[in-house]
Order: structure tokens, then sequence, then C-alpha cells
């Protein structure tokens, strides 16, 4: 089936015969080997010696304003991300190459076990030794991840519930916590399951619940940043850094809450973990500003609209979670139709020729209001390849974990 009548099917446009057929899935994939193939060559041309003070790029994020193919290091939030792209290609190829190079790109991040200095290390350590772990069961990605899962729960803050995220702009927030930290609370859950303490889990479940009641407005939707006064657990402020402003909805910040508390019921069966997630979906796709073609605009309440900035990032984070979502009960297996559609959205409007923009997937992302505007980000790229392996284990009626 062409990718121009499937999208059609999942817009209504003819009636609904299949979910997204294995063959086009097959097809999307090979593409995403061509251009993976062009980003190593990239990066292994790439200058990466550090200057000055700066530590050595470890791995692609984005183009800069030039054009020019953006590398960062092991620190940053988004280095993790190539690596689990590469874990992926293995995970549906099969091919030694691709298993070769995610074990080399993983090795760069490993040190970060030990930075207690960020709450990213989901982003950084699950994406990449996560993955790893999974589908090769060397001990020394167990060990990563442990360690990981430790340094992390010293960021955690008792009386007010919360793992800190930022340490920095400490003129303008005490404690700041943004939704996008549910996304690591699985590397703790990982690690509970892996060593049978339960007190990576506990904190998960804490910060997890404490979010629901500090960062969700009435309406579903949810603040960017909290901050907290660590002493008595009070809520200072509440506001934004990437979104339009402090009340609205930031696209990828409701993504973010989607997939996170979909993980969170998955770890825990809780059913107010799975009710979250429910509401947060409704409010995304049920939206009067979201799109037909379900790729958001950067903030649900940017002014401008219709002419603002889409975020296919947040696009690719809401279909995986839809695709797990959907497993969850029969009054939620609707989501399946929806991530069908996302993909058939970005697979065919949103996606790069081959041989283009330096091997990234994915085109026309959203890093922020303010910065990363209408590029590719290789976290798109990641929940991207991710959801078209859920997509493919629904259609073999295979489970997802």
């Amino acid at each position: 089936m062409k990718i121009r009548k499937l999208t059609a099917i999942v817009l209504g446009l003819i009636p609904a015969i299949s979910f997204i057929p294995t063959t086009s899935i097959k097809s999307l994939f090979t593409q995403a080997e061509q251009q993976t193939r062009l980003m190593l060559s990239e990066v292994t041309a790439a200058d990466k010696k550090p200057v000055g003070n700066k530590p050595p790029v470890v791995s692609p994020r984005t183009l800069d304003e030039s054009g020019a193919l953006q590398l960062v290091p092991a620190r940053d939030w988004t280095s993790g991300f190539f690596p689990g792209e590469l874990w992926y290609l293995y995970e549906y190829t099969g091919k030694p190459e691709w298993k070769k190079q995610a074990r080399f790109f993983t090795a760069n991040l490993e040190n970060e076990k030990w930075n207690a200095g960020t709450h990213d290390m989901g982003f950084k350590l699950y994406t990449s030794y996560g993955n790893g772990f999974r589908l090769t069961n060397d001990p020394a990605y167990r060990d990563v991840i442990i360690q990981g899962a430790r340094t992390l729960s010293k960021r955690f803050k008792p009386t007010a519930g919360i793992i800190r995220s930022w340490d920095h702009h400490q003129e303008v927030w005490q404690c700041p916590v943004i939704i996008d930290n549910l996304m690591n609370l699985e590397l703790l859950f990982a690690a509970t399951r892996l060593t049978g303490d339960s007190t990576f889990y506990k904190i998960a479940v804490t910060h997890a619940r404490t979010t629901i009641k500090n960062h969700y407005r009435p309406d579903h939707s949810s603040y960017h940043v909290v901050d907290y006064d660590t002493l008595t657990g009070n809520v200072l402020k509440k506001n934004t850094h990437q979104g339009f402003s402090d009340e609205s909805a930031w696209a990828r910040g409701q993504a973010w809450g989607l997939y996170g508390y979909t993980v969170c019921y998955r770890e825990t069966k809780d059913p107010v973990f799975l009710k979250q997630a429910g509401d947060i979906a409704r409010f995304m796709l049920n939206h009067p500003r979201m799109p037909t073609d379900l790729v958001p605009y950067y903030d649900f309440d940017a002014p401008a609209i219709p002419n603002e900035l889409r975020d296919v990032s947040a696009a690719a984070v809401m279909a995986s979670a839809l695709y797990e979502l959907s497993t969850y009960g029969s009054a939620n297996a609707k989501y399946r139709t929806n991530a069908d559609q996302i993909i058939a959205s970005l697979s065919k409007n949103y996606a790069s020729p081959v041989g283009k923009n330096h091997g990234f997937l994915l085109l026309h992302s959203t890093g922020a209001k303010t910065f990363e505007r209408d590029v590719p980000l290789i976290y798109a790229d990641y929940y991207y390849l991710e959801a078209l392996l859920r997509a493919k284990k629904l259609n073999e009626k295979k489970p997802l974990f």
C-alpha cells in the first residue's frame, strides 16, 4: 500500500480496511537505514575534538542556523537518542552493522552514570543503555542503568515529593521541576526490576503523583515548569521556559506527559495513571487547535495559529505513546488509529528526502518558542522509529514489552 493511500485511509477519506501495513513499515525503515548511513558518515567526518574547556562532542542533535550538523557532548540531554535510534535499526533489521554502531555510540555515554548535576538520566541512559540491555542482555549495560538510577535518585526532594530538574537559572527558580522529567522515571522503574530495590520505584511513583497534583490544570493541560520550596514542599510559581506563555499548553510538554503517564501505568498498573494518560490524550486529540493531520503547532495557545510552526517531535512522541496506550483496555483501543494517522502524516509530509538534511529522518520540529525553530531534532527521529516498531508489533499481535 502506498503512503499516499495510507494517509487517505487514516484521514478518513476512504474506508479504513487495515492498520499501517508491515510492507509500509519495511519501506520506512529502509529509508531510515539510508538516512542513518549518511548521518554516520557526516558524524565520522566531523571534527569532534574538544575546544578549550569544552568536552568532546559525541552525538548529533540538530542543524544550526547555517544548516550544518550540530553535535553535542555526552552531558547534553539529547545525547542518548542517536545511540537509541541505532539500537532500533538493529532491532528491526537484525543487521550486525547497526549493533556495532549502536555499541560504539552507546559507550560514549557511560560516564554520564555519575552525572548528578542533571535529571536527564533517562533521556540519556535509558534510550541508549536501556535499549542496549533489552536487546543484548549485556551485564555491563545493566550496571550502567542501575548506577544511573542511583545517581538520579540523589536529586529527589522528599518534602516536596519531586525529583529536581534543573540546577541552572537559580536567580529564577529555587527548585524547578519540568514536565519532561516524567520521561526519566522509566529508568527508575527499570532499576527496581533489575535490583529488587523498591526505593527507585517509590521515588518514581511519588514524583508522578506530585506532578499530577501540581503540574496539571482542570482541563488536563500541563504547565511546563513548577518551582518548589524544598523546605516546605510548597509550590512557589508556575512558568514556561519553552512554550508561548506561562499559562499556555506547550505541545511537546503535553506529549511528554502522555508518554510518561502511560509508562507509569505500565509499571504500576495504578488506574490513576491510566486515567491521567487518557485525559491528556483527549486534551490533545480533541483540542480545537489540533490540526487535522495531528501534527501539533509548537504550542496550542500560540497566537498566530494557523501561521505558527509545527512541532514534529511532539507528534512523534505522541504517536509512540498512543500505540502503547491503545493496548490498555478496550476503551483505549481507538488510540491506535490516531497513532496510525500521525505516522502517516509524518512519513508523507514531514520526512526528509533520502540523501538530504545530513541524514535526519524528519523535518519541521520546534525545540522552543525562541530556539531550534523549524529544524530536524534527533529525538523526533528516535520516537518516530519507536512508534514504527510498535506499529509492527501490534500488526503481528505481539506484546510491546
